[in-house]
């Protein structure tokens, strides 16, 4: 069984069962009966055209739960109406699915859980497998989902901006599970930027690769997290780096600069430096100060603290992190609200000379971590530095 086949053709067969009036929570329904009648019967008798033969039996399906229904008087007319089999309309729906999974009445983890189910032809075991609930839970957030744009127009405009979000959303919840979706992410990227000429759309797919790039660098053998600056760089993967280059510089020669394609530019010259000390963090910088007209975020404003101190030094980062968390990762006190605050104040101190204090925040820092290898690694850093200063 071709399952990269398979998940190629949900999204065109559930817009198909849309466009012929098929409620959206029902068509899906009736996709995934189809595709689990597909995964039994075609590897003895794979069907000439694929998606004709996923159509007419998706609306058969469709059909039968229809005829089943209270108002089985007004949905049969639709059984008159039924097309003859034959080959699939060559229309795309894919773009038009993304915008009706990513509608701004669902939630982040609702659109994520639907687009991968809708577009990307997951099962829901295998996005409840990546994002480690239980399969109850996750259906039961799909269902959910589905309920509430089953009444969208499916012709309604809808915003790029949410849109890229959700893939962005899909792309940072990282491995696990039977399905990457980093990977998954990349994908269904892929198939909206050749569905829409959109620098943005452009911007973001770059991104992507660039931070994927460098994915078999940040883990040591044994399983521990290696942070940017001491990763080997020779496991990069230089083709995806050049393919993510390209894509950026075709975007940004558009002129028409975005929040993604700044930070893909940032992942560029972290990709582009030979070495770590051979960071251009100046220019890093800049694009920083871009990328705050766009989006005047704690997390960029955090981020671009740490590049400054390796700019302009640490003392400059940690007087640019104070605007941004008050005097205290400077005072002492334990904790801050923003994620890899405390992180990025210890390291700024330790480069400032003041070994006690990093230490004590490195050490605040991993009881904040949010995932076991982060937590590992900010306490070795706060063992060495005990153990250098007990020495």
């Amino acid at each position: 069984m071709d399952e990269a086949l398979l998940r190629s053709l949900t999204p065109g067969v559930l817009g198909i069962l849309v466009r012929r009036g098929a409620d959206f929570a029902a068509a899906e329904d009736a996709v995934q009966d189809a595709l689990v009648e597909a995964v039994r019967v075609w590897p003895e008798e794979r069907p000439r055209d694929p998606k004709g033969w996923l159509v007419t039996v998706a609306w058969r399906k469709f059909l039968d739960a229809a005829r089943a229904d209270t108002a089985r008087r007004r949905r049969e007319d639709r059984v008159e109406d039924e097309p003859p089999p034959g080959p699939a309309t060559a229309v795309d729906d894919t773009l038009q699915l993304y915008f009706l999974c990513a509608h701004p009445s669902l939630t982040p983890s609702s659109a994520v859980a639907l687009t991968l189910r809708a577009v990307g032809g997951l099962t829901t075991r295998q996005i409840a497998q990546a994002y480690l609930v239980p399969e109850a839970t996750m259906a039961q957030r799909i269902s959910r989902a589905k309920r509430t744009v089953s009444g969208v127009r499916f012709d309604r405009p809808g915003d790029v901006g949410t849109v890229l979000r959700v893939l962005y959303l899909v792309f940072n919840e990282g491995y696990s599970g039977d399905v990457d979706l980093a990977a998954e992410a990349i994908r269904l990227t892929r198939r909206l930027a050749a569905a829409i000429d959109h620098p943005e759309v452009a911007g973001l797919l770059a991104l992507m690769l660039l931070h994927h790039a460098r994915r078999s660098g940040r883990t040591a053998t044994d399983g521990s997290l290696v942070p940017l600056a001491e990763q080997d760089r020779g496991r990069w993967d230089t083709a995806l780096i050049a393919e993510g280059v390209g894509i950026l510089q075709a975007a940004l020669a558009r002129d028409r600069l975005g929040e993604y394609q700044a930070q893909a530019a940032v992942a560029a010259l972290h990709a582009d430096a030979p070495t770590a000390e051979e960071t251009d963090w100046v220019q890093i910088v800049e694009w920083y100060d871009e990328l705050l007209r766009f989006t005047d975020s704690p997390v960029v404003r955090l981020n671009r603290a740490v590049a400054l101190g390796e700019a302009d030094g640490p003392r400059a980062g940690l007087a640019a992190l104070a605007e941004l968390t008050g005097p205290a990762p400077g005072a002492g006190a334990r904790g801050h609200p923003l994620p890899r605050a405390t992180a990025a104040a210890a390291y700024l101190h330790e480069r400032a000379g003041d070994p006690e204090l990093a230490a004590r925040l490195y050490a605040d820092a991993a009881r904040e971590a949010p995932n076991l290898a982060e937590r590992d690694y900010l306490t070795r850093r706060a063992a060495r530095l005990n153990t250098g200063r007990d020495r």
